[in-house]
């Protein structure tokens, strides 16, 4: 499943031209979930793990459900921060099988196309991964939602669009080194810990309630966030792919 994409053309003619910068991540998006959604081996990797994480934080803190409560936010977010990794690892790796990575760079197409497909393909199944914590959580810690559904899924989609970014360019970089699987959560934690704070913060919030009307703040800050990091993603990521 490394193999080139095969779209790098106009539809029903066959014919090989250059396609546009968001048709060719659109390519790239698509083939990277076509092969997760044939082999699903690395969403079931993220879903066990994910899950036994929370579970663990709950025995570490005993019987306190107050506790579990009232950081409930914050188990969730490291649980997915923790998850990230091996979702990320798995981004470029099967890239560098049989030199895949080369046959996409020759394509004729714009070289952050890769950046873009593969970011928001990363971004894409840890929200889907956050989209089955949530009831985990919820039914784990006994936590109510104070705010409505919609406040918290925003609060997903921007902290995982807050990993991704930074994820998949530290992912092309770690694969390059013998000790990937060190590298990247070494580069990848602390260039997220603002965004995880914001996006911990608003999670609290919708789920605890907002007497004060931060949420607005936090979620600002959050997409603040997201736009430095996409946009060095999509600048340096040709670098980095580059022999």
């Amino acid at each position: 499943m490394s193999a080139v994409p095969q779209a790098w053309s106009w539809p029903r003619t066959g014919v090989r031209r250059p396609v546009g910068l968001l048709g060719a991540s659109w390519i790239l998006f698509r083939k990277d979930l076509l092969i997760e959604w044939r082999t699903r081996a690395r969403l079931n990797a993220l879903v066990f793990f994910a899950f036994a994480t929370l579970l663990l934080f709950s025995f570490a803190l005993g019987p306190d459900t107050r506790l579990l409560q009232r950081n409930a936010g914050g188990y969730l977010w490291l649980a997915m921060l923790f998850s990230s990794v091996l979702a990320l690892g798995e981004s470029f790796r099967v890239e560098m099988e049989n030199a895949a990575l080369d046959g996409i760079r020759l394509a004729p197409s714009d070289a952050r196309a890769v950046f873009l497909g593969k970011a928001l393909g990363n971004a894409a199944l840890l929200f889907a991964l956050g989209c089955l914590l949530v009831p985990v959580m919820i039914a784990l810690y006994d936590v109510r939602v104070a705010m409505e559904g919609w406040r918290l899924g925003l609060v997903l989609l921007l902290g995982c669009l807050a990993i991704a970014a930074p994820g998949t360019l530290y992912s092309a970089i770690a694969n390059q080194a013998r000790a990937r699987d060190v590298l990247l959560p070494l580069l990848l934690f602390p260039l997220v810990v603002p965004a995880l704070l914001a996006a911990t913060k608003a999670t609290s919030l919708v789920l605890h309630g907002d007497p004060m009307e931060q949420l607005s703040a936090w979620l600002a800050l959050l997409g603040g966030f997201d736009v430095i990091y996409w946009s060095l993603g999509f600048v340096l990521l040709p670098k980095v792919i580059e022999d």
